[in-house]
C-alpha cells in the first residue's frame, strides 16, 4: 500500500492475514494504513511499529524490462539482487508446473478460458544456461478437457503421470525421457462436468493434486458461486489411493481450491471466497486443510481475522430443512478480496533469507481490473502477513493494463524459481545473483 502524509512517502505493504483485527498506526506524521482502527504512535519510527505488529518490510523491488514476442512489453519488479528472465513464450494458457522423476519440467496448458478439449501437457527441453531458458518443448499430450496439473508417482514399482481433466482423473504409465505416453491411459476417477457458465462464478473446471503418503488428493471445486450443492463431491478434496480405489471425502466447505500441496504433514490449499458481497468481502484464503473439516463455504466466509454468518445461504439451508457445519477454523492468512490465489510452493532452506522457509503463492487478479487485486507472486511469511515477491503486472484499471496474471510458482533449486503466466502463455525464471 502506498500512501503519502504529512510529505512523507511510504511504501509498505501490509495487509493483514488472519489474527487480530488489523490497524492504522500513526508515526509521527506519516500515517501507515493496515485496518479500519487507528492507533497514534507518536515519536516512534517506522521500522519499530512495523517489528511491534509482525509486519515485514516489503523488500525493494528492483524493475526489469521485459519483451515479449507477441508485442507485450513488461517493467517487472523483483527484489534487488534478484534477476527475472523468459525462460519460453509462445504458448496459449500456461498453468501448473510439475518436475517428473528424471528432472524434466512438465506443465499443463488450458488452451483458453472457455470449456475446451484443446488442452495440452508440455515437456520443457534444453535448458541454455547462459541465457536462463529452454530452447525446445515437446507436446507430451494434447487433446485434454481443460488439464490443470498432472503429478508423477511411483505406484507398486511403476511410474505414472497423472493428469487432472475437469470430468476425469488418469494416469500413464511413465519411463525415464519418455516424448509421449508409453502406455494407454487408466482413468482412475470421474468427476462432475457441468455447473453454471465459468463466467458467472460457477462450473471451476480445474481439478489439483497432491500425492502423500501413499494417498491421493484432488480437489473438486463448487458448480456455483454460491450455492447448496446436490453432489457431494462438489467444494471438497478427496482422498484415494494412488490406483483411484478406496475413494472418500477428506475436507468440505471449500469452494476452490485451486492450489493444493503438502508441506510435511499439512496439507496447504489456497482457496477463493465467493462474489457478490461486495469489493472487499469476503477474502480470499490461504489455509491448512485438516480430515473431516468443514472449512465454511457457501455458509460462512473470512474477513479480518472473523469469521462471520454468510446469512443468505444459513437462511436457505433451513427452508431446504439442511443442517448448517460449525464455524470453520480460521485460515492462517487471509487475502484481499479477489486476489484470487492459485499455484503456491513452500521455499524450504532458499539460499536469500526473504524466501528461505516461507510460501511463495501466485495471485491471479481479479476479473474486474479495476479493483486492483493480485496480479503478483507474494511471499507469505509465518506470522501470516504477505509482501509482493513479483510486481509490475497492472500497470493500470483496464484489461489494456494488464500484462500478465501468475498462475503456477515452483521453487527450482535453492537460488531461483520458475512461475508461469497463463494470459500471455509464458515461462519465467527469477534467479538471484
Amino acid at each position: 500500500m502506498i500512501r503519502i502524509c504529512g510529505g512523507i512517502l511510504i511504501c509498505l505493504f501490509m495487509i493483514g492475514c488472519g489474527g487480530e483485527e488489523n490497524k492504522k498506526i500513526t508515526v509521527s506524521d506519516t500515517t501507515v494504513y493496515t485496518g479500519a482502527e487507528t492507533d497514534t504512535v507518536a515519536g516512534v519510527d517506522t521500522a519499530a511499529v512495523i517489528a511491534y505488529y509482525d509486519i515485514p518490510a516489503a523488500p525493494e523491488l528492483t524493475a526489469h524490462s521485459i519483451h515479449l514476442q507477441k508485442g507485450v512489453d513488461l517493467s517487472l519488479q523483483v527484489p534487488g539482487g534478484f534477476n527475472i528472465c523468459v525462460a519460453y513464450e509462445g504458448l496459449r494458457r500456461l498453468r501448473f508446473l510439475t518436475k517428473s522423476p528424471d528432472g524434466r519440467l512438465f506443465a499443463t496448458d488450458m488452451f483458453n478460458t472457455s470449456d475446451n478439449k484443446r488442452g495440452r501437457v508440455y515437456a520443457f527441453e534444453d535448458w541454455d544456461s547462459a541465457a536462463h531458458a529452454y530452447r525446445g518443448i515437446r507436446t507430451f499430450l494434447d487433446g485434454l478437457h481443460n488439464p490443470n496439473q498432472v503429478a508423477f508417482y511411483n505406484d507398486k514399482g511403476q511410474d505414472y503421470i497423472y493428469v487432472s481433466e475437469t470430468g476425469k482423473l488418469s494416469r500413464y504409465p511413465y519411463h525415464a525421457g519418455d516424448t509421449v505416453p508409453s502406455g494407454p491411459a487408466e482413468q482412475i476417477a470421474a468427476w462432475p462436468d457441468y455447473g453454471l457458465d465459468y463466467k458467472y462464478g460457477g462450473w471451476h473446471l480445474t481439478r489439483s493434486l497432491a500425492f502423500h503418503e501413499g494417498k491421493l488428493y484432488v480437489s473438486v471445486g463448487s458448480s456455483c458461486n454460491v450455492c447448496i450443492e446436490k453432489e457431494d463431491v462438489r467444494a471438497t478434496i478427496q482422498e484415494m489411493n494412488p490406483d483411484g480405489s478406496d475413494r472418500h471425502t477428506f475436507a468440505t466447505g471449500l469452494r476452490n481450491s485451486v492450489g493444493i500441496k503438502w508441506v510435511g504433514n499439512k496439507l496447504w490449499a489456497t482457496s477463493m471466497g465467493r462474489d457478490l458481497l461486495g469489493p472487499d468481502r469476503p477474502e480470499d484464503l490461504f489455509q491448512t486443510v485438516s480430515r473431516n473439516i468443514h472449512y465454511g463455504w457457501p455458509y460462512y466466509f473470512q474477513f479480518r481475522g472473523h469469521i462471520y454468518d454468510d446469512t443468505a445461504m444459513q437462511r436457505a439451508a433451513k427452508e431446504a430443512g439442511q443442517a448448517i457445519p460449525g464455524t470453520p477454523p480460521l485460515a492462517q492468512c487471509g487475502f484481499l478480496a479477489h486476489s484470487a490465489p492459485l499455484g503456491f510452493d513452500h521455499f524450504s532452506h532458499f539460499s536469500d533469507s526473504l524466501l528461505s522457509d516461507v510460501f511463495l503463492v501466485a495471485l491471479h487478479g481479479s476479473t474486474t481490473v479495476s479493483r486492483q487485486r493480485g496480479n503478483s507472486i507474494v511471499a507469505v511469511y509465518a506470522s501470516g502477513r504477505y509482501v509482493p515477491i513479483v510486481d509490475g503486472f497492472l500497470t493500470g484499471r483496464t484489461e489494456a493494463d494488464r500484462k500478465g496474471r501468475p498462475c503456477d510458482v515452483m521453487m527450482n533449486d535453492a537460488r531461483s524459481f520458475f512461475f508461469t503466466d497463463d494470459k500471455n502463455g509464458v515461462l519465467y525464471y527469477v534467479w538471484k545473483d
